[in-house]
């Protein structure tokens, strides 16, 4: 009698089990490509709005970087946590930042998303894809155009690498730093020129940006 009661406990925790990964599955996939009915019926049903996938990305961030803007409402409303930071350091206003997605940008900034964060920051994340219209509401969200990333780039350097002259331009009327360095020693204008970005080169020295390189000469 014992024993079968033991059998009967463990397969109903094994059974339960089973369909706990499965609704973790299921609700990681549907966030993934963006299907609100079955996000918001397992929600219902329990599931936490903060699940995460196995790289740290919670619902919102798989929303927000997939540019699934009825989803992002959706989970919004549930009052998730909207700064938490994936394996990457990437949080659901970086990625969307990154994709370029204003909409998305603009509703979580105003959910409380973070603007300026250590590391990489939103802005630099929108420079380098030269999203313009991201970077010029993360300006006015009074993001820092000079922030820098953990080996020294900025948004000016991001922006000059890609050749983006209109958000090269949008940076420098912010304030941006145009001899700032990074870990190597370079400058946008050096950036630029790496890139063969001589337009955006050009741009920045007028702007009295100069390379930031020192000329060794060597003596034999």
């Amino acid at each position: 009698m014992i024993r079968t009661r033991y059998i009967a406990v463990i397969a109903f925790v094994l059974f339960s089990f089973q369909a706990t990964a499965g609704t973790y599955e299921d609700l990681i996939a549907a966030a993934r490509g963006g299907d609100l009915e079955t996000v918001a019926t397992l929600v219902k049903r329990g599931a936490d709005v903060d699940t995460t996938d196995p790289e740290g990305n919670s619902l919102l961030m798989l929303a927000a970087r997939e540019g699934h803007g009825p989803l992002v409402d959706y989970l919004l409303a549930q009052r998730p946590k909207v700064n938490l930071r994936n394996s990457a350091g990437d949080s659901p206003l970086r990625l969307a930042a990154f994709r370029g997605d204003l909409a998305i940008v603009e509703k979580l900034v105003a959910a409380g998303a973070h603007v300026n964060t250590f590391d990489w920051t939103p802005l630099i994340y929108a420079a380098f894809n030269g999203h313009a219209p991201v970077v010029q509401f993360l300006l006015k969200a009074r993001a820092d155009v000079n922030a820098a990333s953990d080996n020294g780039t900025i948004a000016l350097m991001a922006a000059s690498r890609g050749g983006f002259t209109e958000v090269v331009d949008l940076l420098l009327r912010a304030g941006a730093d145009p001899n700032r360095t990074n870990e190597n020693g370079e400058t946008a204008v050096d950036v630029a020129l790496h890139f063969n970005q001589t337009d955006v080169a050009a741009r920045v020295r007028k702007a009295g940006g100069r390379s930031g390189k020192s000329v060794k000469l060597e003596i034999k």
